[in-house]
């Protein structure tokens, strides 16, 4: 779900990666956070558990459902989604609205629902860009390599990824992560002839 931008911000831009979980679009994010000072990265909201390794308002605003779904109600949310049963993921607006005025452009990373979402929300204005993984076969070894992954889930995030892949070609940018140092310098010409544009 999600609900269409109020023209009074006017200021940044937004790059959007997607892709099926272990396509490597976190680590490609992260280093073009490095090397763009002018980007910075939306926190999401969810309502799954935080996991040991995790901060509140660093990795996601952990939220519980029940508080989740208030905002809903609130209209606190550009986008969300419910991507398991009780499992909900969604961008605050407070998020982007704080960036923006801090004079930043937003960068997401998100699945590939929510990053359609916000290509429709954001239109010209975003850069929606797909990671795809060599083949489903890598993305099931990279998940399994993950010590967060139980079988079961991995199941499940590979059903998904499968349908997820036939969204690349809605995106404005494909970038197949065959090679992850190629993969970061076509990120890095691809988002500066956008933030240029």
């Amino acid at each position: 779900m999600f609900c269409k931008m109020s023209t009074e911000n006017k200021k940044g831009k937004c790059i959007i990666f997607s892709a099926p979980s272990g396509a490597g679009k976190t680590t490609i994010v992260h280093h073009l956070l490095e090397k763009f000072p002018e980007l910075e990265f939306s926190v999401s909201a969810c309502s799954r558990p935080r996991r040991a390794n995790e901060t509140d308002g660093v990795d996601y605003y952990f939220l519980s459902v029940e508080e989740f779904k208030k905002r809903i109600h609130e209209n606190a949310f550009f986008e969300w989604e419910e991507v398991y049963t009780d499992n909900f993921y969604g961008t605050l607006r407070s998020e982007i609205e704080r960036i923006w005025n801090k004079g930043k452009h937003v960068i997401f990373d998100v699945d590939v629902v929510g990053g359609m979402n916000l290509k429709t929300i954001f239109g010209d204005r975003a850069l929606a860009v797909f990671v795809k993984a060599p083949s489903l076969a890598h993305l099931e070894a990279r998940l399994k390599s993950r010590s967060t992954e139980t079988p079961e889930s991995i199941a499940r995030r590979m059903g998904k990824a499968a349908t997820e892949m036939a969204f690349a070609e809605k995106f404005d940018h494909v970038l197949l992560n065959d090679d992850l140092q190629r993969a970061f310098e076509e990120a890095e010409t691809t988002v500066a002839h956008f933030l240029n544009s």
